[in-house]
């Protein structure tokens, strides 16, 4: 009976989510501040009116409604599952990437289809470029297989597995890849750029910005993720805004249109190690960029944009219990102190780990104003040398840019409730040329049918998945087939008949005919937890 009402209210929702058809687009945006709580607009809107930069965020005249975003089986979501469910539509577990989760019957918010579980679930970028032949991008300053950016490009299990994602990406022969992750890049990944004429940028901002071929471009900065903008060398690193326009400018060129993510990934990052100026800041960072978007969007007349976060992180509060009195304190109270922090914790601790312990308390007031204690100080050294290397406990470990975060946060009247994610609805901002967007509450599976018809897609992402992601013993049912797996990682499958023998490589989307490459256009998954190679029905085609 308890599955029954949710089916129920689920209808309703989607019925009131779209009461009134879409039209379709040529080009569709979507922009995720990865972690952003609502409070984070509040604090990035005071701070620049403090700070005299204008009182409205680019995103302030866009807002619609709101997101209730969970995972499969729980009402706080990972990054992982919240995105995947944005791109496929496909509700799921924590640290899934865009594929069907396994049953937890006892848990599961709405009821899950078993019968699926582990099968890569078609995203609206892989469908955009499959089916509609458009130009796809995405731009992000986390490395690029990270949780959000693999959740429209990859599919597998585990987040983490970056050995399984990275070459997915890299073989779904996206238009624009902007990013981190230099030292992710391997030998196969370089090599496919080459044989598919992709350019490949590396820690050059000028090559970026100036770049004005024609061809696929990927520009990568730093060995993982970008610095915190309130830290970047805007010499040396482009902001995310500058990598919008970019990206915007090359995709653009494609007459089909184009599916562009664009993800603020580190507002979640800061979020979870408590950092206020950093959090600010990198909200602030994203909301250039949704300027950008929303000045294309208007001038082109044919593209439709949606920006919501995929999850709340930290409970960031403007207000706690240790600033009593708090409908009495000024502006000066609540943002002066912010307002002098020039560098985010990890930009402190990169200086204070190289600075002599009789220095530290001179360089530390250089770049946030403060006169620490001795007291603090103690603290300082005492975590010197440690550095927390998950970047999801900074908050909660007793590393150095958590003891720099403590001295922050005491000098100022911001609060939180953890240093994890937190369960509340996410803002939605919708444009659309004739208003056809998105109101009120609406959940996470509904942006995904939303993105379906704005996108104009005419085979739904299931059909889509069912062809290109089929199991290969059904693919290849009554043929001769092995599972090669002298390299375990990246498993071989083999298909012969008669004279024809077929190659197809894990996590590829490159084959072989008797020896021949060719392109499957599309990747193909193996699976370790069921020991099967997802792929093309129409491979069989080949023998």
């Amino acid at each position: 009976m308890r599955k029954l009402s949710l089916l129920l209210a689920l209808l309703i929702t989607t019925i009131t989510a779209f009461a009134q058809d879409v039209r379709p687009v040529k080009n569709v945006i979507v922009m995720i501040p990865d972690g952003t709580s609502v409070g984070v607009y509040s604090a990035a809107r005071w701070y620049k009116f403090y700070n005299k930069m204008g009182d409205r965020l680019h995103i302030d005249p866009h807002f619609t409604g709101t997101v209730t975003t969970h995972s499969s089986n729980a009402p706080i979501g990972d990054s992982a599952p919240t995105g995947s469910t944005y791109a496929t539509g496909v509700l799921q577990k924590t640290s899934n990437v865009a594929i069907y989760p396994e049953a937890d019957s006892d848990n599961d918010i709405y009821p899950v289809d078993a019968s699926r579980t582990y099968q890569p679930a078609a995203t609206i970028l892989e469908a955009s470029r499959i089916l509609q032949n458009k130009a796809v991008g995405l731009v992000v300053t986390c490395e690029f297989p990270h949780a959000t950016p693999a959740d429209f490009a990859s599919h597998y299990h585990s987040r983490s597995a970056y050995k399984f994602i990275a070459p997915q990406m890299a073989y779904q022969n996206m238009d624009v890849m902007f990013g981190g992750g230099n030292g992710i890049l391997t030998d196969d990944i370089k090599q496919h750029f080459k044989s598919n004429g992709t350019t490949l940028i590396q820690d050059d901002r000028n090559a970026l910005l100036n770049y004005n071929g024609n061809g696929k471009v990927w520009a990568l900065f730093g060995d993982r993720a970008l610095p915190y903008d309130i830290d970047r060398n805007p010499d040396k690193v482009p902001s995310i805004s500058q990598m919008t326009e970019k990206a915007l400018e090359i995709l653009s060129e494609n007459k089909n249109g184009f599916f562009l993510m664009i993800e603020g990934s580190q507002v979640d990052w800061a979020a979870h190690a408590n950092d206020p100026i950093g959090i600010i800041t990198e909200y602030l960072a994203f909301d250039e960029a949704v300027g950008k978007v929303m000045d294309f969007a208007e001038k082109d007349g044919n593209t439709a944009v949606i920006i919501m976060s995929d999850h709340g992180n930290s409970g960031f509060t403007i207000g706690s219990k240790d600033c009593p009195g708090y409908d009495k304190l000024t502006i000066h109270q609540l943002f002066e102190a912010v307002s002098n922090y020039k560098l985010s914790a990890n930009g402190i601790e990169a200086i204070l780990v190289n600075t002599q312990p009789e220095n530290i308390k001179s360089e530390f007031k250089k770049y946030t104003g403060i006169d620490i204690t001795d007291e603090e100080l103690q603290s300082l050294l005492s975590s010197k040398n440690y550095k927390e290397g998950d970047y999801t406990k900074v908050g909660t470990s007793n590393n150095l840019a958590h003891n720099i975060v403590n001295i922050l946060n005491s000098r100022t009247c911001f609060g939180y409730t953890t240093g994890g994610h937190t369960g509340e609805e996410a803002l939605l901002a919708s444009y659309h040329p004739q208003d056809d967007i998105l109101r009120g509450n609406v959940r996470n599976t509904d942006v995904n049918k939303y993105l379906q018809q704005v996108s104009g897609l005419e085979v739904s992402l299931q059909e889509l998945s069912d062809n290109i992601f089929a199991k290969h013993g059904d693919v290849f049912a009554g043929e001769q087939y092995t599972i090669n797996k002298k390299d375990p990682d990246f498993p071989v499958l083999t298909v012969k008949k008669g004279r024809n023998t077929l190659e197809i490589k894990a996590f590829s989307s490159v084959a072989k005919l008797n020896g021949k490459p060719f392109d499957i256009g599309s990747v193909v998954v193996y699976m370790d937890k069921n020991d099967t190679f997802y792929l093309p029905k129409k491979l069989v085609e080949k023998l």
